[in-house]
């Protein structure tokens, strides 16, 4: 029994030694809710041979992205990443490493953790940043738990800019952390007035920028707001390359700023892994979750690196711990740390240049097209369009000719009345020739 080496009396004296009736009451901390209580609707058993055919067929069904005019954003970008990355971080010392606990043989491991660190701190404008979360949405979550620590308090307030898979993340964990969640509704053109949902017992604001929608916020004013009312700042992003050319969150009074680092380093992936990016004001620095790496000499003198002040559940008493996630997904932002060290500042910043003239040259062509309204007032690589007709079914023909026109809001955001709204991003892989298609594509389908 390779696969499965307990036998029902093994599990029935597990129970029993740690005091269970069964196995359900394992679970008892996951509301009712969240718990699954039917099978899946798969086979209950195949074979190895039978399982991989069956996916391969499956995986067949998907358009590669390099293989169409690619459009397709809300979160999660395609960029060009340089074979010189794969090439290192496949490198042994690198791919077989994982935990640095012993700092006397994972220096390597240590120094690139500090310069991610350096790196997503000068990016973010903000002072320190930890060794990176699993992506975006946890760090996000993480971000709010870490303000209520600091607040003492225990209401998060969700612009309804943020990406909605983010905020979803936020709703399922606070039933269990007593966290009181107030989303704001989808707001497409960024009018939304957050101010008036600070009150005395808020312990952050959590805003997007660029929005989930592509619009462009200077959050300066409700920084402000916030620090009136005693509430933290959480300034989120999905589009890292964004920070190469808009203002960063620290420069527009951000307390913490977390985001999505895949699209420096990591490509796209099937959905995964990814790599989190998070950082604070320095005054925050032991509230933050997760690792985080300094620098320190040796006894002799010379510099060394050490994991410092780590509250991490593996490093101290569970209730004391700042966060279980157990991970800093080393090899992915060993991958973000690599590429931004090629591109340099000079190179970030072109490349978000080349990202924004080719968004810009994309909504020019869509704008003229009959049956499309762009919305945006300002974007950077990413804008919402609103189409005549079912938005859905428009990218579904869009695919069916060859063309991965954007994601249908409607599809991160059911049932709140987007049905006719198409979030479309372009990046620097886009050629005239690709964003001629969409256009001309999209023409004939509506």
């Amino acid at each position: 029994m390779r696969y499965l080496p307990l036998t029902q009396d093994d599990r029935i004296d597990m129970l029993a030694r740690i005091g269970a009736p069964d196995i359900d009451a394992l679970f008892a901390s996951i509301p009712e809710s969240k718990q699954l209580r039917q099978n899946l609707d798969l086979p209950e058993r195949k074979t190895e041979i039978d399982v991989q055919r069956l996916l391969s067929n499956m995986a067949a069904k998907n358009v590669a992205a390099g293989a169409a005019p690619f459009f397709i954003g809300a979160g999660a970008y395609r960029h060009h990443i340089p074979a010189s990355v794969d090439h290192l971080i496949q490198r042994s010392e690198f791919m077989t490493s994982y935990t640095p606990y012993q700092p006397e043989i994972a220096q390597g491991t240590l120094q690139a953790i500090f310069e991610f660190q350096t790196q997503v701190a000068a990016l973010t404008a903000m002072d320190v940043a930890n060794a990176s979360m699993y992506d975006g949405s946890t760090a996000t979550i993480e971000a709010v738990l870490m303000a209520d620590r600091i607040t003492k308090r225990r209401k998060a307030v969700l612009s309804g800019g943020l990406h909605p898979h983010y905020a979803e993340v936020v709703r399922t964990i606070s039933p269990m952390t007593g966290d009181d969640v107030v989303s704001l509704p989808p707001d497409v053109l960024a009018r939304e007035n957050l101010a008036d949902e600070i009150d005395s017992g808020a312990s952050c604001v959590v805003v997007q920028n660029p929005d989930v929608f592509g619009n462009l916020r200077d959050v300066s004013a409700l920084s402000a707001m916030c620090k009136a009312k005693g509430a933290l700042l959480i300034v989120v992003f999905t589009e890292a390359v964004s920070l190469g050319l808009i203002k960063a969150p620290g420069e527009m009074g951000a307390d913490i700023a977390v985001g999505e680092g895949q699209s420096i380093g990591n490509s796209l992936n099937f959905g995964g892994p990814y790599v989190g990016l998070f950082a604070a004001r320095s005054k925050y620095l032991r509230q933050m979750p997760g690792r985080l790496c300094g620098e320190t000499t040796d006894a002799e003198g010379r510099r060394g690196f050490v994991l410092t002040l780590s509250t991490r559940e593996q490093h101290i008493k569970r209730e004391k711990a700042t966060s279980n996630i157990c991970t800093n997904s080393g090899l992915c932002c060993l991958a973000f740390s690599i590429h931004l060290t090629l591109l340099g500042e000079a190179g970030l910043r072109r490349l978000a240049r080349i990202n924004h003239a080719n968004a810009v040259d994309l909504a020019g062509r869509l704008a003229r097209v009959g049956g499309v309204e762009v919305l945006n007032k300002s974007f950077f690589n990413e804008f919402t369009i609103r189409v005549h007709g079912d938005a859905a079914e428009a990218v579904e023909r869009l695919a069916e000719k060859g063309v991965l026109g954007g994601v249908p809001a409607s599809r991160l955001s059911p049932g709140q009345g987007l049905d006719d709204l198409i979030i479309v991003a372009s990046s620097e892989l886009n050629t005239d020739e690709d964003r001629a298609a969409l256009a001309s594509t999209l023409q004939g389908v509506l």
